[in-house]
């Protein structure tokens, strides 16, 4: 497959900024803490899901002081509705306990740093960079893995590689917007099972609509 050049790119950037004005972080938060727990506690869960348990959560748990000791057991339960509960809520705690122990309690804007936590990878980091930070990141997750391969803006199944190649081809003050433009376009009309190619405002750039809707 063919990869769209920097100057088609661009023209895809402005097309979804167009269509998307309003797209931003779907997680709720106030701190940057909140934002690292609310996308640890995201993964095979939706944000509505998540922001309906960090709603009351964050009201409990005020910060990682709070997350650091509560029991393994007690946090299990408080977001059992997430799916995947043991193992974030392991990870939530051991993450809280690195933060006092080597940060201070302050979550650090370094992506090497924000990696070394327990549970949190690449994705996670550049989420937590580029929503509470204002640091240019571009997290991939699987609407912007699958939007953008299926396009012609990566043709890789590895998110760091989907990264990477979207990064050559976006400039660095798009980045972190391109990530929330992808997402909404995965969520709205480029969908997994059944795009809605009549509707989108990019198919004369898209590599699927060119194999699949023309002659």
């Amino acid at each position: 497959m063919t990869l769209m050049t920097k100057r088609e790119t661009v023209e895809v950037m402005e097309k979804l900024r167009d269509r998307y004005p309003d797209a931003r972080c779907a997680l709720n938060f106030t701190t940057p803490f909140e934002l690292l727990i609310a996308t640890m506690l995201s993964a095979q869960c939706t944000d509505v899901r998540v922001n309906i348990v960090t709603e009351w959560l964050f009201k409990k748990y005020h910060g990682p002081e709070d997350f650091a000791s509560v029991s393994p057991e007690e946090l299990q339960e408080d977001i059992r509705d997430v799916g995947l509960f043991r193992n974030k809520a392991q990870n939530i705690i051991a993450a809280s306990q690195l933060l006092l122990e080597k940060y201070g309690g302050v979550v650090p804007a370094d992506r090497e740093a924000l990696m070394s936590l327990p549970g949190v990878g690449r994705k996670t980091a550049n989420v937590v960079l580029s929503n509470a930070f204002d640091i240019p990141a571009l997290a991939v997750d699987t609407h912007v893995l699958r939007v953008s391969n299926r396009i012609g803006l990566a043709n890789s199944d590895s998110p760091d590689e989907t990264e990477q190649l979207i990064c050559r081809r976006v400039p660095k003050d798009m980045w972190s917007q391109a990530h929330h433009w992808l997402i909404h376009h995965g969520r709205q009309i480029c969908a997994a099972r059944k795009p809605k190619c009549e509707a989108c405002p990019i198919t004369s750039h898209c590599q699927y609509y060119r194999r699949h809707h023309k002659a």
